[in-house]
């Protein structure tokens, strides 16, 4: 059987692998899942081809019989707290969150406002490969999609429930807002405004061209973000990813602090808001051992998993936890929704910083200092990824700890570094954190020519 979900959700180029054909039979396959009546919530990101694929996969629901309902433009946490909140049998977003501009993707959402697990993709990947569509009688296509508004309100307002408004709005802080002209620009800047906060934004004007980065918040995609933070002398920067799920902070030294570290943050901010849940966190493989180093100090425990957010979300909603996050600047609040979200990380962070009366760089000058590196190499559709992986066990296992969770993970007392192949992307991720940054680079630079070599 062919397989069609990545690490998460269904992506590819526009008009190449994603096509309005694939999205059709796709749709169909949703709504073969999910049933007839079922009622199903669909929104998307500002992206080339949104309208297109919306429309395609709204043509295969209904023709399962399930009724359409249509959210807009949303972040797709938004979308994703509508569904459960506004009582939906499931939901679509249209969106390839940071995926190059010339991507679109299609997420499925579950009534729960999770994306739906492993298994029951292979559900409806078996039935989109099988055909085994149903398809309603004419008598009862007689309903047209509909509109649903209150996606964004409720939203902002699920947000602010959660954080001390009044404690945040008394600071008053300055921040800068970078939208990746994309969705995230309509919901952080309102959040802000409520919280009180003096707002600057960039890149908040919808393109989906993406003409100022990348979609994709990376240390050398927000460079310009930074200086212009620096420059404003913002309390805190927050830039998000091309649907908003999200949020890589730029601290008051306008530093861009990477995912990971946030979500160490975060995590012990939500340890001290929710005392219902066990000690423990789930962060990807990806994420530094600097985690480990900070939380235990809280008696935190954290549980390492394979890299996406779906894996870790499931393994939280099981488990349970405080919390959990990629490196990649995801970070999930339980008590929230079980899943990544951008814009409550944004107002954690603020609360945070207002309850500890603390700038944003003291927060994060309160961590271990290893010093990050992250880089790619293309690789073609007949490279031996497995190969990769043992020829990097064999050269550098001997210089310290092999996990192999997910791709191999070297970890020494000087170093770490993450090889592993992108789940939608045909690209091997090369990360690294080093307690010396020429070390760092140099490691780097070892590392692409070595994968390079066997690609």
């Amino acid at each position: 059987m062919g397989k069609l979900f990545g690490t998460d959700g269904v992506r590819g180029v526009i008009n190449r692998e994603l096509t309005p054909d694939l999205a059709l039979k796709l749709g169909k396959a949703i709504g073969t899942f999910f049933g007839k009546g079922s009622t199903i919530l669909l929104g998307r990101d500002a992206r080339a081809g949104g309208d297109m694929f919306a429309r395609a996969v709204e043509s295969g629901l209904m023709s399962a019989g399930v009724k359409v309902y249509e959210g807009g433009f949303a972040p797709t946490p938004a979308l994703q707290y509508a569904v459960k909140t506004l009582g939906y049998d499931a939901g679509v977003i249209i969106t390839a969150s940071h995926n190059p501009a010339h991507y679109n993707g299609i997420k499925v959402i579950d009534k729960d406002g999770v994306e739906v697990s492993r298994e029951k993709e292979k559900v409806i990947e078996d039935i989109y490969f099988l055909e085994k569509f149903s398809a309603v009688e004419w008598t009862y296509l007689t309903y047209d999609v509909k509109r649903e508004d209150r996606v964004i309100d409720t939203y902002v307002k699920g947000i602010l429930s959660h954080v001390d408004v009044e404690k945040v709005r008394k600071k008053g802080y300055k921040v800068l807002i970078d939208g990746a002209n994309s969705v995230g620009s309509i919901t952080t800047p309102i959040i802000a405004r409520e919280l009180g906060c003096k707002i600057n934004a960039v890149n908040t004007n919808l393109d989906p061209l993406f003409p100022a980065r990348t979609p994709e918040p990376t240390m050398d995609s927000l460079k310009e973000t930074a200086k212009i933070a620096s420059d404003l002398g913002v309390d805190l920067g927050v830039a998000h990813d091309g649907d908003a799920d999200r949020a890589i902070f730029i601290d008051s030294k306008g530093r861009v602090q990477w995912g990971d570290r946030s979500g160490a943050l975060l995590s012990y901010w939500a340890s001290t808001k929710e005392s219902g849940f066990p000690r423990r966190i789930f962060t990807a493989v990806s994420s530094s051992i600097l985690v480990e180093e900070f939380l235990s100090k809280f008696n935190i425990e954290v549980k390492w998993t394979k890299v996406g957010s779906v894996d870790i979300a499931h393994a939280l909603m099981e488990e349970k936890g405080i919390a959990g996050f990629e490196e990649n600047g995801g970070f999930i609040f339980p008590a929230h929704q079980y899943v990544r979200d951008g814009a409550m990380s944004f107002a954690l962070m603020l609360e945070y910083m207002a309850s500890e009366n603390a700038t944003s760089a003291q927060l994060f000058d309160s961590l271990p200092q290893y010093y990050p590196v992250k880089t790619k190499v293309e690789i073609k559709p007949s490279t031996d990824v497995q190969r990769i992986y043992e020829e990097l066990k064999a050269t550098y296992g001997n210089k310290g700890e092999i996990i192999a969770v997910d791709g191999v993970k070297i970890v020494t007392k000087d170093y770490w570094f993450l090889v592993r192949k992108s789940g939608t992307e045909p690209i091997i991720r090369i990360m690294i954190e080093a307690k010396d940054q020429n070390l760092a680079n140099s490691l780097a630079s070892e590392l692409v020519k070595f994968v390079g070599s066997l690609t």
